[in-house]
């Protein structure tokens, strides 16, 4: 599979074989590590890296770069179509026939393992909790839940102040007694089988950065369940590259967000039988400046860095993950906290475009007044 993904690369660079880069990739341990476990294909990759020139002459600062895992496939995109290629890789090596995992109502994680489900003819439960107070019947209609019903997802909502992994663990019970074998995934599925998706993530933008002929010094993107970051850290460990990864918290303090990190770096690590990449100087970093009152609750600047990037470059974020994740780049590019040793940033898109709907007062930004011709 991993071998395959390269061979793509080849393919969609026109002209730009780099032939010695390539069988440099493919033959490395770690692509011989990953390709021990088992994967179900479900991305289309290599997802696309682009340059936002308008976005980075507005705003000032170094030039930002957008990894587009909006565009990996699987029910509208996102960063969890990588994450399920090895979960359900793993859930079918198993025979089971159930995927159970949960999110709140608007998860971009349940929407695709609604569509993981299908796609590998598994049945789908999701247990879905009510952690946004305030909003109206919109938003437990449209966007990602109305997606999850037309996926065929058997749905169990719950209360916000309820955890779901309890109630993912009575139904997999249930089910086993009732004959069913199920497998049950995390929150963001963010445990050691789902990070290892972004440990070739990181490959692949290294890669095309090469490509492009840019070198990049910082990863930033949205982090909330913290597998993502955790995998992009490891990818970046395993290749000696020496920049830095920022995760912008989209709800919780980054206290907790990087225990997150830390616990999925650990776990995947333990997988690739690579413990030590995880060592002292392992240190995940996350910021608090765009996460707002909480998760799913876009502030001003999450909508103004979604109407900017819309205006500007025709690049569609969402409410509750890419639109904190650029207000918090926005905000440190205008900031003035990047010095001029950071020429090149590459801001992940971890999708989630599907919950714009639920958000209609998006409509209403102050910058989406602005004539930016």
């Amino acid at each position: 599979m991993y071998r395959s993904q390269i061979a793509s690369l080849s393919i969609n660079f026109d002209g730009l074989l780099m032939i010695d880069r390539l069988r440099e990739l493919e033959l490395s341990a770690v692509a011989r590590r990953l390709e021990g476990f088992p994967r179900f294909p479900l991305a289309h990759l290599p997802t696309p890296l682009e340059p936002l020139d308008r976005l980075s002459s507005e705003i000032g600062g170094p030039r930002i770069w957008v990894k587009r895992d909006d565009c990996s496939g699987l029910a509208t995109g996102g960063n969890k179509a990588r994450k399920l290629e090895y979960l359900v890789g793993d859930a079918l090596a198993q025979r089971c026939d159930t995927l159970i995992s949960a999110g709140a109502l608007q998860s971009n994680h349940a929407r695709q393992v609604a569509a993981a489900a299908a796609r590998a003819g598994l049945r789908c439960v999701l247990v879905l909790t009510d952690t946004v107070a305030g909003r109206d019947g919109t938003y437990s209609q449209t966007g990602n839940a109305q997606i999850d019903r037309i996926l065929g997802a058997d749905i169990h909502i719950v209360p916000g102040h309820q955890e779901s992994a309890p109630v993912c663990a009575a139904i997999a019970e249930e089910l086993r007694n009732d004959g069913a074998t199920p497998y049950v995934i995390p929150i963001g599925g963010s445990n050691g089988v789902g990070t290892l998706g972004y440990i070739g993530a990181f490959f692949e933008i290294q890669l095309q950065m090469e490509l492009n002929k840019e070198p990049f010094d910082l990863l930033t993107l949205a982090s909330g369940s913290g597998g993502t970051q955790a995998g992009l850290m490891l990818g970046a460990r395993l290749s000696s590259w020496s920049g830095r990864i920022v995760g912008m918290s989209v709800g919780a303090r980054s206290d907790s967000v990087k225990a997150k990190v830390n616990r999925a770096g650990y776990l995947a690590a333990d997988l690739l039988k690579a413990p030590s990449i995880v060592n002292h100087r392992w240190l995940p970093e996350v910021e608090d400046s765009a996460r707002g009152a909480g998760y799913g609750i876009p502030d001003p600047s999450t909508f103004d860095a979604i109407a900017l990037t819309a205006k500007l470059e025709g690049l569609l974020l969402d409410p509750v993950y890419s639109g904190k994740g650029m207000a918090g780049l926005i905000a440190a590019c205008q900031g003035g906290r990047f010095d001029k040793s950071i020429r090149n940033v590459v801001f992940v898109h971890t999708g989630g475009t599907a919950a714009l709907a639920a958000y209609p007062e998006l409509t209403v930004s102050s910058t989406s007044q602005k004539d930016y011709r």
